[in-house]
């Protein structure tokens, strides 16, 4: 029987952990399985067809020899045919030509249009995964029993250099498995060179180069196997049998069930993995030595994180790797809002929580910038408007009510962040996805649900008396203390950023402009729109319109109205309009 672990981790863990630790010194041996699954038929099929289009071809007219064939090739092939049965006779009475051979053949291993467009015939997520795996180095070799070409076409999708054996005679002119960066080992051949081992007797004997260069395989590397259960290629299992075996040996549930396999699990002190099919087994795999490997490494730098995501975000292959790195950083976020203290004694250490609360965040907002602008073609709102909700979501409670509400502080930066920027590069419509789409209840039931313009409102989430007691501001105090602050932390990272500094503090008026806008007309109680310097004397035209109002006007002329109609619910945007104006000229203050 196999053995399984003594200790309480899994398999698949001690495995995962084993590769991440000697990269490189685990090899795959992979059988018909893997294949199997991508509609490709196994060897043995293939020779059970070919023996029914041979007995079809010379008796055309005698439904009994067919079906005999069909029951029973090797005896039909006996009675019929020259030679043992396998692949070099069966192929050379069907096509005489080498070209006829790889015409033949080829319907068995090459992907019509018709296998495309069902999935069939192609790299299968297992293949994708094991060249993932080769590519990032955690692989160098890969044995297969399999005569397609699935696992290099996967490579060669992955952009992955690698040596390929599939003759013996080829095996004294390749590169050393040590030196070379990745070898496929293809023991029974290879579709295209029409030289295949399959039959019993072909898979009892090999010769002895390949012994030799399997043994070394056996004894250097740890190995895992999927999708071969060892009861038809006695060579392999001989050889597998005769090695100490220095590492490791792993061997998925599914084709370790036979008496040979267990064997050899036996002898090795092996370990059977619990996976549904090699799809499952390999993407898993690959999935938690990407974890590891984000464990061991340090945290990245701004500008790396920020180089990353640039190379990401436009490869819709590496999307999983885009969202993994704005979680990491939204997660970060979360962490520093929980070290927010119970209470803060002084207006000095409100102002230490909020510049802590700050610099934890700006990492973050770095990749929001970056991300909203060049996020051209639109394909990732869902993703921004996500780390939104994580950030409402993510916060805890603290009695001291002034601290209580910074806990949402950091989402009210990315919100104002994403906000200037989408506004900049004209998308109003990520500006109101962003403004409506998250919401959050109140869990100590303060405040029922609500959407992320009520919720992140300035003059709920900051205490404007709060604000105008900071140290920082030396004794001045401001007529829109939340808007000036606002405006003067985030200041630096955006500009910073390439958000022109030029444009920065008429952005903001439009920021608060639309944001209220968005609040007047999605308000589930009395309306009341941000109070900010928007509003500021300063700020209103000749006809005592805002500022703020005729560049709004000016963008829904330019194509921008979709974003806004359904917010208006067939009200007249003049209308609407007319009235936010009266709103806020009684936010206008002098001094």
């Amino acid at each position: 029987m196999a053995v399984s672990p003594t200790n309480a981790l899994s398999a698949r863990v001690m495995l995962a952990s084993a590769i991440h630790a000697q990269p490189g010194v685990y090899a795959v041996l992979l059988g018909s399985g893997a294949s199997r699954a991508a509609g490709i038929p196994t060897g043995w099929e293939i020779v059970q067809h070919l023996v029914q289009k041979a007995a079809a071809a010379e008796h055309p007219d005698d439904p009994d020899s067919q079906a005999q064939a069909a029951a029973d090739p090797e005896a039909w092939w006996a009675a019929h045919g020259e030679g043992p049965l396998g692949y070099s006779s069966l192929l050379a009475a069907i096509a005489p030509s080498s070209a006829a051979r790889q015409g033949l053949l080829k319907d068995y291993f090459v992907a019509s249009d018709d296998d495309r467009e069902a999935g069939q015939k192609l790299p299968t997520a297992a293949h994708r995964a094991i060249a993932e795996l080769v590519k990032s180095g955690f692989v160098k070799v890969v044995v297969t029993t399999n005569f397609d070409t699935l696992i290099e076409q996967a490579l060669d999708a992955a952009g992955v250099a690698y040596q390929r054996i599939t003759r013996s005679e080829q095996i004294s002119a390749t590169t050393p498995l040590a030196h070379a960066d990745a070898t496929v080992i293809k023991v029974h051949g290879d579709w295209t060179d029409l030289e295949f081992r399959n039959t019993i007797d072909e898979l009892d004997q090999y010769p002895q180069p390949w012994i030799d260069l399997l043994t070394q395989v056996c004894n250097e590397y740890g190995l895992l196997i999927s999708g071969w259960s060892a009861e038809w290629d006695k060579a392999l299992v001989r050889v597998l049998e005769s090695t100490t075996r220095r590492y490791p040996l792993y061997w998925d549930s599914r084709s370790s069930k036979k008496t040979a396999a267990r064997d050899l699990l036996a002898r090795h002190g092996g370990h059977v993995i619990d996976a549904d099919s090699a799809d499952e087994l390999f993407t898993s795999l690959t999935a938690s030595l990407d974890a590891l490997q984000r464990l061991a490494e340090p945290p990245l730098t701004t500008a790396v994180a920020i180089a990353r995501l640039k190379r990401t975000l436009p490869d819709p292959i590496r999307r999983i790797e885009l969202h993994d790195l704005i979680r990491a950083k939204t997660d970060g976020v979360i962490a520093a809002v929980s070290t927010v203290p119970a209470s803060a004694p002084t207006y000095q250490d409100i102002d230490n929580v909020l510049d802590q609360l700050l610099e934890a965040t700006k990492p973050l907002l770095a990749l929001l910038i970056h991300g909203v602008r060049h996020d051209i073609h639109r394909d990732h709102t869902k993703l921004w408007v996500d780390v939104l909700q994580r950030l409402l979501d993510g916060r805890g409670f603290v009695s001291q009510v002034v601290l209580d509400a910074l806990l949402h502080y950091p989402a009210l930066l990315a919100l104002r962040t994403m906000s200037i920027v989408a506004i900049d590069e004209g998308r109003d419509d990520l500006l109101v996805e962003v403004l409506t789409r998250p919401r959050w209840t109140d869990p100590y039931g303060r405040r029922g649900p609500a959407n992320a313009a009520e919720v992140l409102h300035i003059n709920r989430a900051l205490d404007g008396d709060m604000i105008n007691k900071l140290p920082r501001w030396e004794g001045t105090g401001w007529l829109y203390p939340q808007s000036h602050f606002l405006k003067a932390v985030l200041q630096e990272v955006v500009t910073e950023n390439g958000v022109e500094s030029t444009r920065y503090e008429q952005l903001c008026d439009d920021v608060e402009y639309r944001t209220g806008l968005v609040q007047l007309l999605t308000a589930t109680g009395t309306p009341r729109p941000n109070m900010g310097e928007v509003a500021n004397e300063r700020n209103w035209d000749a006809t005592e319109r805002p500022v703020a109002e005729n560049c709004f006007r000016d963008h829904l002329t330019r194509g921008g109205e979709d974003a806004w109609t359904p917010l208006l619910s067939g009200d007249s945007l003049d209308d609407v309009l007319e009235r936010y104006r009266d709103i806020l000229k009684t936010y206008i203050r002098y001094r």
